[in-house]
């Protein structure tokens, strides 16, 4: 009875670290995600990627003793394995995909006003309509719309990214990361939002 104690403490210790480890945001990795969208959205060209390396690790004695030190150490600490590796962001989900595609169709009818500078990436990652003198009067309830449909996208596609990972409170953090990276990739000559006001990139 003495023994069950520590054991049950112990396990419930591990489960509380791999709570932990799932919950953890990885900024770095919502970044690499945020460009690979953003640049599929804006069609920019991506850049080859060179031919990975393959390195390979001598194994151990297969001796008994050596299987079993390993089989235990598989059991005993699979959390220190998945530590280890680098923290990805799934983009992949079909809901999360149709929502790029549509993002990307819109993108050839809402580009010209970018580059005029009618409308600009304002500074929680959406699209705002910068100025409206800079859009005919027969032109800016098309423009309007188009805003409203990028902003509409882009709000659920930062909700269904932090849903596909099975953590909806980073939905704030996600949109975040996407807010400097639009900014970040955007076209010499847009117009973007910051604590400061608009500016010209």
């Amino acid at each position: 009875m003495r023994r069950a104690l520590p054991t049950s403490f112990l396990s419930l210790l591990l489960a509380t670290a791999c709570v932990t480890i799932n919950v953890y945001f990885p900024a770095a990795a919502a970044e690499k995600a945020a460009d690979r969208i953003i640049d599929d959205v804006w069609r920019a060209p991506k850049p080859e990627a060179p031919e990975p390396e393959i390195k390979t690790t001598p194994l151990p004695q297969s001796g008994l003793p050596a299987r079993l030190f390993i089989a235990a150490l598989d059991f005993v600490v699979p959390a220190a394995r998945a530590q280890g590796q680098q923290p990805n962001i799934d983009i992949s989900s079909p809901e999360v995909q149709r929502i790029k595609a549509s993002m990307e169709t819109r993108f050839a009818a809402l580009k010209p006003f970018l580059d005029s500078g009618a409308v600009g990436l304002s500074g929680d990652g959406l699209v705002n309509l910068r100025d409206a003198n800079a859009v005919s009067l027969s032109q800016r309830n098309a423009v309007k719309s188009l805003v409203a449909e990028e902003n509409s996208d882009r709000r659920a596609l930062y909700k269904e990214i932090a849903v596909a990972n099975g953590q909806p409170q980073w939905e704030g953090q996600i949109q975040s990361v996407f807010a400097q990276r639009w900014v970040a990739k955007a076209q010499a000559g847009w117009w973007y939002e910051d604590a400061g006001g608009w500016k010209q990139k």
